[in-house]
């Protein structure tokens, strides 16, 4: 970062949050139903004026509310099922990736039945194509736009055993109470819900009040809760998409192009590989050359063994320095010239950088001439199963897709490659196989956060800051993955002045704003065209974007001589930001002495209706080794449904910035990434 000064507020007594959390770094018969839920309304924030700016779209409307809305239309379709020996299963029509979805919503599931956690069990559902849009997930919207829908679901069932429990004793439901997965009488009586489900399931039964319980009134939802799969995944138990015993499904991996999006020339020893131990296949296709053995041993020699050769890819002969030019050469000129006031410049750079989930991509096909079956860690089945019945020219109905839980994505499962591979080699080879990506393959050949080149101006004077523009210019982002256009014409109907903004403005302009009264206040974005495969990184834009901004919310701190906290708590637009802020500072201890090469630092963020502020100490004794020893992190996202959850996700996000602001990154060298395993591309431990 750079920075160039030419020719600074009151403070605000603090507000009360809402709910804050703070974490420290130092894991038979049924009753089934659909119903139809809408979405709650979120209150608007009071505003603070310094100089104000102007709310921006996502201060308006942001990307989880186009979520909610293109979802709208299918949000009924919802299924619950009670059982007769009292489980009760519920289909998420979502992903689970690690974040603890499943716990949340078996969590609300839980609350509104009055029923047990380990009584409820929840199963991710098959690509589901009736739902449209509400099988996607991302934009850390999962729990904004089920918590509504799920809990009348769940009460809905709650209203239907109440009423076949006095139906069945001829009380009046209003007499009646539920607890412990049962219904309970003044009497003493008591029915457990597993004798209820058939009763419950007679469509002549009228069941009334089938209201989701108020927040006052939660017993579970909002306390540290232990996640339902962490027993299976400590022990080994959790089934991953590799684990899946799918009958006859062999072994397969994929020998990759040198560079990014290379072509399959020719195979000049395929008898020779064919005829290696346990070798079963040798195919080609668009991605690879893949080979399918008895084991994964023997799939890898064979791999390595090939001798191919490459026809070129879209990003042969691009290195950083050429990526860099590029993304400077594109990045559009600042609006305000700082003619009379003092000002701050600066510009930044930021790498690609890979999702490293823990599991690799991975998927299990099945085709036949006839049908296909695929099994994978799917946020988007919808549209892998649509693409996939395309590719393999099946009619839709004939392809089944099945979402398995998978072992990290921070974006990269948006994207479906491995699934749509699988189903490449399978057909080929005539017989099911269970695709692997190495650790290489994952690093090298999968999508990436897209490099960015920021440029920011800053002018102040007397203590205000007059005006904040930011200019970024990127690798153009991949969002071929089932956004689509409905976000685009969901947006265009809205009266925010979006109207026919591309795909990638749109979710720019909802994800990115400034909380700060900074005046005249703009963001701009440039996609710049690469052919380097990219995807949405741990949110899209926001985090080199508002990372950016808050180093040089630093510098005017500095410039106009003003604590960095305290100048930020002056600009911040309301009592919310400025109580997250104000719980850092405090827990943090900010303004402790430090020894000479130590420091403190802080900043806020909000977005998704949520908000944030981080205060990080930070060695620099040892350039070698740059340290982060202490840090302390203060959220409200208003209802924290496990608290639990949320500190293991603020700790992961920390993780994570730790990593990519100090060590870890993608380095590209004629088209491939020099980084090929956790050896090379370095994550904090």
């Amino acid at each position: 970062m750079t920075a160039h000064t030419g020719t600074s507020g009151q403070p605000d007594t603090p507000g009360q949050s809402r709910r804050s959390f703070l974490t420290y770094l130092v894991a038979a018969p049924t009753l089934a139903l659909v119903t139809r839920a809408g979405a709650d309304a979120l209150a608007p924030q009071s505003a603070h004026a310094v100089i104000p700016s102007l709310p921006a779209p996502a201060d308006l409307i942001d990307l989880g509310d186009l979520f909610i809305l293109a979802g709208a239309p299918t949000s009924a379709l919802l299924a619950l099922a009670v059982e007769a020996d009292g489980n009760v299963r519920f289909r998420l029509p979502r992903e689970e990736v690690g974040q603890g979805l499943t716990t949340a919503v078996a969590m609300l599931v839980a609350e509104e039945l009055d029923a047990p956690l380990a009584d409820i069990r929840v199963e991710l559902d098959d690509a589901r194509p009736e739902l449209l849009f509400n099988q996607l997930t991302g934009s850390s919207n999962s729990i904004r736009s089920l918590y509504g829908p799920v809990r009348q679901t769940a009460a809905t069932a709650r209203a239907r055993l109440v009423a076949a429990a006095a139906r069945r004793w001829n009380l009046s439901a209003g007499s009646l109470t539920t607890a412990a997965g049962a219904v309970h009488a003044p009497d003493g009586r008591t029915a457990d819900y597993g004798s209820l489900a058939a009763a419950a399931a007679d469509p002549g039964l009228i069941a009334l009040g089938a209201a989701p319980k108020p927040a006052a009134r939660h017993t579970l939802v909002g306390k540290p809760t232990g996640r339902i799969d962490a027993r299976a995944m400590v022990t080994g138990a959790q089934r991953y998409t590799l684990d899946l015993d799918i009958p006859g499904a062999k072994p397969c991996v994929v020998r990759r192009p040198p560079t990014l999006g290379g072509t399959v020339g020719a195979v000049a020893n395929l008898a020779a590989v064919r005829a290696m131990p346990g070798v079963l296949h040798v195919v080609t296709v668009p991605t690879g050359v893949a080979v399918v053995a008895e084991t994964f041993g023997q799939a890898l020699d064979a791999k390595a063994a090939l001798q191919v050769s490459w026809g070129p890819g879209p990003a042969d002969q691009l290195s950083d320095a050429q990526i860099r030019t590029k993304l400077r050469v594109a990045t559009p000129p600042l609006l305000v010239p700082p003619l009379l006031t003092p000002y701050v410049d600066a510009e930044f750079d930021f790498a690609f950088v890979s999702h490293a989930p823990m599991e690799t991509n991975s998927a299990v096909a099945d085709v036949r001439d006839d049908r296909a079956e695929i099994w994978s860690g799917l946020k988007s089945p919808i549209v892998a199963r649509e693409t996939i019945a395309a590719e393999l020219g099946l009619p839709l109905d004939k392809v089944t897709v099945h979402v398995v839980q998978a072992g990290g994505s921070f974006g990269r499962r948006l994207f479906f490659d491995a699934a749509l591979e699988a189903a490449r080699v399978s057909k080929a080879c005539r017989r099911p196989v269970r695709l692997m990506w190495t650790r290489v393959d994952d690093t090298r050949h999968g999508r990436m956060r897209p490099a960015t080149h920021h440029k920011i101006r800053a002018t102040h004077l007397l203590g205000e800051v007059l005006s904040f523009e930011h200019r970024v210019a990127a690798a153009e982002t991949d969002f071929r993955h089932g956004l689509g256009e409905i976000i685009t014409a969901t947006a265009a109907s809205l009266p925010l002045g979006l109207g026919n903004a591309t795909l990638a403005q749109t979710l720019f302009l909802t994800t990115v704003k400034s909380p700060y009264h900074f005046g005249l206040t703009t963001q701009a974005l440039t996609e710049v065209p690469t052919g380097i495969p990219t995807g949405s990184w741990r949110s899209v834009y926001s985090a080199n974007t508002r990372g950016a901004e808050e180093i040089v919310v630093d510098e005017l701190a500095e410039r106009t001589g003003r604590d960095p906290y305290q100048f930020r708590r002056t600009f911040l637009k309301t009592v919310a930001q400025r109580a997250v802020l104000d719980k850092a500072a405090a827990e943090g201890n900010w303004g402790r002495a430090m020894p000479a090469g130590c420091a403190q630092g802080i900043a806020f963020h909000e977005e998704y209706k949520s908000r944030t502020a981080c205060l990080v100490e930070i060695d620099t004794r040892d350039p070698e080794h740059i340290r982060v020893t202490k840090a302390v992190i203060a959220v409200d996202v208003g209802l924290p449904v496990n608290p639990r959850g949320l500190e293991a996700q603020m700790i992961g996000g920390l993780t994570d910035a730790i990593s990519t602001t100090l060590r870890a990154g993608l380095h590209l060298d004629k088209g491939l990434p020099l980084e090929g395993s956790y050896s090379q591309f370095h994550w904090a431990r």
